[in-house]
């Protein structure tokens, strides 16, 4: 008779990996032996610091926070949902639990023998590589045909973001002479509150003591805690430069079984210790992973839930600027946050709605948010378009949009997305429209290019489809482009607009300050400086009838490769745009504020001249707007 259970067992796992990648007879085998286990919300799969289970899991249903406690403090480090593997590296490195493993909601796990899988890793290499692969990367699937759960695949390279960062190591390693005895270690090491020591010959490593090293030689009495620290230390210590990155130290514990690397100033064994780096700190930079918040939005059922992702967010992104991360890093993942948050608020007020949606709409994110660009927590700027309907349910269609967007924008505001000032919102009525008044609003836009009908267009000609039916912004933007067609001089008004703010120097090269109001004497970064830069590149990309490119960097790079000849000058942009969006992130971050405004004496003579260098593009780039479009005789 067939074993129906292991059957359904079976078609479950192939599903992933590395169970997709077994030949069916081991994978029977796995899955006869499978253990089902129920685990109640709130209730331990295992605690850090236990002794390894004989089984590692598989989350069949539900979802499994993974924690991780140090100095009082816990970390969320991930949260596995179906087809997440955990609990594997402690019975491979044979050491204890480094976190503890709790049931967020009523689970139902596989338990699965690892010594079965040990038998089949030594007769299938791809398996073998799979956990050496994920053992290295917070990405748990990287065999996966498609890896749709992956925050950052959209971005241009085969590395996840956490990779190719360089590790953050402590800069004050304990330390320890080799004449040292164990018990003036251990002292020390329970004196400084630390898990483990370095030993030193002239401030060069030559060994290490772990806790694991006192637990097993020194509490079971198989070495006296009077003998020399050389008795038990672990030698050669593995060394690595400051510049490793995490997949590099994640690769190198696992290869040599090892917890802690020695960092010292050329990477060698021979030259000073400046730190050391742990697995713990690399389980903390995985607890302040993007991906890990994604996972708690996509379980969220509150808006307490989302304001505690968005304060996490604004954590991540202060890190990612004290670490120089590339501000294109910075900005995709921010972005991928703030549209996640979006998404969830979405949903959540489309529940509380007595209805589900009458008929099909899309949310956009205007300005900042839809190019992308929004770093630092600014004001919302949102629009709802809804499928066109007869005239005798209109009324009542715009009535149910108006009454969701005003939960959405209100949540949004909870959250710490503040009510735009200018009520650009599609809780405003003339920002909620069906899809024929949309085309209408933009035709108006582009064929009677007013001042105030220009001022929109900046603002909604960067929005970007958030939520909903993807197929009404396409018919959209088809129809903006067919406007600005048959009305190519709106194109120049366009251009007009996109000189307004001057280049951000004066004519002895002096910047260019308020002279009046509440920033009297202050550097506005964000007229000044980056509008010229925002407002240049949308018009040139629409020149060009290019639909798919909303964010500035990306559109000054298109523009690179579709005109060769202003190669230069356009990567010049994107490159300018790249500092001075750092710099003004940085000074929010700094002053708490949005960044908009710097006080000039404040800043170093390095960083004016930094900003200074940022300026001159802006001048080119105005020339150039200026001689294809012939503003000098519409000024």
């Amino acid at each position: 008779m067939k074993n129906t259970i292991a059957e359904r067992i079976l078609d479950f796992l192939k599903n992933f990996p590395p169970f997709d990648i077994l030949e069916k007879e081991q994978l029977l085998e796995i899955a006869s032996n499978v253990k089902v286990t129920y685990v109640e919300k709130d209730t331990f799969v295992f605690k850090q610091d236990e002794l390894p289970h004989q089984n590692f899991y598989i989350v069949k249903d539900g979802a499994i926070g993974l924690y991780r406690t140090m100095d009082f403090d816990t970390i969320l480090i991930d949260i596995c949902d179906e087809g997440d593997i955990f609990g594997l590296r402690p019975l491979i490195q044979n050491d204890h639990y480094l976190m503890s493993a709790k049931a967020n909601e009523e689970s139902i796990l596989y338990a699965i023998s690892v010594e079965i899988l040990k038998k089949i890793i030594k007769t299938n290499q791809k398996v073998n590589k799979y956990i050496v692969a994920s053992f290295s990367s917070n990405i748990k699937t990287p065999y996966a045909k498609t890896n749709s759960g992956n925050l950052f695949a959209n971005i241009d390279t085969d590395t996840t973001f956490s990779e190719v960062q360089t590790a953050q190591y402590s800069k004050n390693p304990i330390t320890c002479l080799k004449s040292s005895t164990i018990k003036d270690a251990a002292l020390i090491m329970s004196e400084k509150k630390v898990g483990s020591i370095l030993i030193v010959e002239e401030n060069k490593p030559i060994g290490i003591i772990t806790d694991k090293d006192l637990r097993l030689k020194i509490a079971t009495g198989l070495v006296s805690i009077n003998e020399k620290v050389s008795k038990i230390m672990s030698s050669p210590v593995i060394t690595f430069s400051e510049k490793i990155t995490v997949a590099e130290a994640q690769i190198a514990m696992i290869k040599h079984k090892i917890t802690h690397l020695c960092i010292t100033k050329d990477g060698s064994v021979k030259s000073e210790l400046v730190g050391i780096l742990s697995e713990h700190d690399i389980v903390v930079l995985h607890g302040n992973n993007p991906s890990v918040l994604i996972k708690e939005l996509k379980r969220a059922k509150n808006v307490e839930t989302l304001k505690y992702v968005r304060e996490k967010s604004t954590e991540l992104l202060k890190g990612y600027i004290e670490q120089n991360i590339p501000i294109t890093f910075i900005s995709k993942i921010i972005a991928e946050i703030t549209d996640a948050i979006t998404i969830k608020t979405i949903e959540l007020s489309i529940a509380e709605m007595e209805n589900k949606p009458p008929v099909k709409f899309s949310w956009l994110a205007l300005g900042s948010q839809g190019r992308k660009e929004q770093l630092l927590i600014t004001d919302q700027d949102n629009a709802l378009i809804f499928e066109d309907v007869s005239q005798e349910n209109y009324e009542n269609t715009k009535t149910y949009f108006l009454e969701l967007s005003k939960k959405i924008t209100s949540k949004l505001n909870s959250v710490g997305y503040e009510f735009c000032p200018a009520d650009m919102m599609a809780s405003n009525p003339k920002w909620c429209l069906s899809l024929s008044e949309w085309k209408q609003q933009f035709n108006n836009w582009i064929t009677k290019p007013t001042e105030d009908a220009i001022m929109l267009c900046t603002i909604f000609f960067d929005f970007n489809f958030v939520f909903g039916d993807k197929e009404l912004v396409t018919k959209l933007s088809k129809s903006i482009f067919k406007s600005i067609q048959s009305f190519e001089i709106f194109l120049n008004f366009l251009g007009r607009n996109a000189l307004k703010n001057p280049s951000p120097l004066g004519f002895f090269r002096q910047f260019l300050m308020e002279h009046d109001g509440n920033h009297k004497d202050q550097f506005d970064l964000k007229s000044r400086a980056l509008m010229p830069l925002i407002d240049a590149a949308r018009l040139i990309i629409l020149s060009h009838n290019i639909k798919d490119k909303n964010n500035t960097i990306s559109r000054f790079n298109k523009l690179a490769k579709i005109e060769p000849q202003n190669q230069d000058l356009y990567l010049s942009c994107a490159d300018s745009f790249k500092i001075l969006l750092h710099y003004r992130t940085e000074q929010g971050l700094k002053n708490n504020d949005s960044g908009r405004y710097i006080n000039l004496n404040t800043l170093t003579k390095s960083e004016k001249l930094k900003l200074k260098g940022c300026f001159k593009p802006i001048k080119d780039i105005q020339d150039l707007l200026n001689i294809r479009y012939n503003l000098a005789q519409m000024m």
